[in-house]
């Protein structure tokens, strides 16, 4: 019987160049322009899904773009693992500050990769994760090693908010029936300090609209005279926050979950340098909010960040008007507690309240989600445990994620079982950002060590 470690060498150039023809279709769930490449990836996954093993694969429709669902029963009295992962990516965008094509997946050398890393979109984020999971089943299955149950739910709308997953989870609590989830679509702390995400920030995420004058109005004849929507825009964006970086909307605060010393301290124990934080921004100081470390802040501290503002003209040249209209998106990531619903309300409430006279502001919500935490006394996380223990010969550190994947508490309340968020990505592989890149190393890794969680699970659920 052959091993994985074996399994992988044997198989490394199909393994990554099957990633590198995923990767080279832009699957952008934000742009229309893309639903035929959505689409195309879709029937991709289910034909890997097929070719891994499962005996029942099938595109599973909805309002928007379609979720791959599927699964391996071998004795329907032994555990059964749900992964879950999506397909679609974030827009490219901005192009030039790329060094290759977002969709022209290259290998490169890279100081933290020096067994190379692919460079394009979706390579970290969550392509090249959720084909680990992919990988990791056809050796099961090929090499009859399968200790358990398996199933597959694979979406194509996680960045723009899993809105019909929702539904489809709600439809299809039965078929989707597990004893635990799990998911790789987070991060770990260095490639030598292997770690298990144990929290999630929520998303509360919306788009602002500041409107003055009927029309752009020339800015000599009515400078002075008139609001300029773009500078009342940046002033009320100013005021929320105050001095010390707090986030002035009344009520944010009021269910946000303050961990104790002793928690702080734990987290406090994972390996990090400021020093080698800032070199990789290339910035000279942190920000923040007063009173907590920067990985508190980024973490289990909630956020209100603008994520793109415009109005105006932006074109080549000058063009002196006063804009009709203002425009910005802004997210906030929130933490534990705080119901993103009543977090968007409380903004609208509060930045409507703010407005000066002379304009109108509008506020839609577009998408969001509760955070999330998982016990480190769980079965799921024993497993994960242990796994990590076989293939990186040390223990992992329990570490809380900034970041948010709304569906996981929907997942919590719908089917009734707890997450594990086993990520391989590093927080430099620049995901959502120009040049996303994942190391070979970490794929290889995180295939390797996938299969351990299901004999751990399925032994320790005995």
């Amino acid at each position: 019987m052959q091993s994985i470690q074996s399994y992988i060498k044997d198989n490394k150039d199909r393994f990554l160049g099957e990633l590198i023809d995923l990767l080279k279709i832009p699957s952008i769930s934000a742009d229309s322009a893309y639903k035929g490449d959505v689409l195309k990836t879709a029937e991709v996954i289910k034909t890997s899904l097929e070719n891994a093993g499962c005996d029942h694969v099938e595109i599973c429709k909805t309002e928007g773009y379609p979720i791959v669902y599927g699964e391996k029963i071998i004795n329907k009295n032994l555990p059964t693992i749900l992964v879950y992962g999506h397909y679609d990516v974030q827009p490219p965008d901005p192009l030039d500050l790329w060094n290759s094509p977002p969709f022209e997946p290259v290998i490169q050398k890279t100081e933290l990769h020096p067994e190379g890393a692919i460079f394009a979109r979706g390579a970290c984020d969550d392509k090249g994760q959720m084909y680990m999971h992919v990988k990791a089943m056809e050796f099961m299955t090929a090499n009859n090693e399968l200790p358990c149950n398996v199933k597959f739910m694979i979406e194509g709308e996680e960045e723009v908010g899993s809105v019909n997953l929702a539904k489809f989870v709600k439809a299809n609590r039965e078929k989707l029936t597990n004893d635990v989830i799990l998911i790789s679509d987070t991060g770990m702390i260095a490639p030598d300090v292997p770690s298990i995400t144990t929290g999630l920030r929520g998303l509360s995420y919306v788009e602002v609209e500041v409107t003055g004058p009927n029309r752009d109005l020339h800015s000599g004849l009515y400078g002075g005279a008139v609001a300029n929507p773009i500078n009342v825009l940046t002033k009320m964006i100013a005021s929320l926050h105050d001095d010390n970086n707090h986030i002035t909307i009344p009520g944010f605060y009021y269910k946000v979950e303050n961990l104790s010393d002793a928690e702080r301290a734990e987290m406090a124990k994972a390996p990090f340098s400021l020093e080698a934080y800032k070199k990789s921004l290339d910035i000279d100081a942190v920000y923040g909010e007063e009173g907590y470390t920067t990985n508190e802040r980024n973490s289990i501290r909630p956020t209100l960040d603008v994520n793109g503002i415009w109005g105006g003209y932006t074109g080549e040249g000058a063009k002196t008007v006063i804009a009709s209209k203002a425009y910005a998106k802004i997210s906030m990531r929130l933490v534990p507690n705080q119901d993103w619903e009543e977090i968007t309300e409380l903004f609208k409430t509060h930045f409507e309240s703010i407005a000066p006279k002379g304009v109108t502001v509008k506020v839609t919500p577009h998408h969001g989600g509760q955070g999330y935490v998982t016990p480190i006394d769980s079965v799921g996380y024993k497993a994960a445990s242990k796994a990590y223990e076989q293939t990186f010969g040390k223990t992992p550190i329990p570490q809380r994620s900034g970041g948010s994947i709304p569906i996981v508490s929907l997942f919590e309340q719908e089917l009734k079982s707890k997450t594990i968020l086993m990520g391989f990505g590093l927080d430099s592989d620049a995901i959502h950002s120009p040049n996303e890149h994942f190391g070979v190393w970490n794929y290889l890794k995180g295939i390797e060590t996938i299969p351990y969680f299901y004999k751990y699970f399925t032994e320790l659920s005995k």
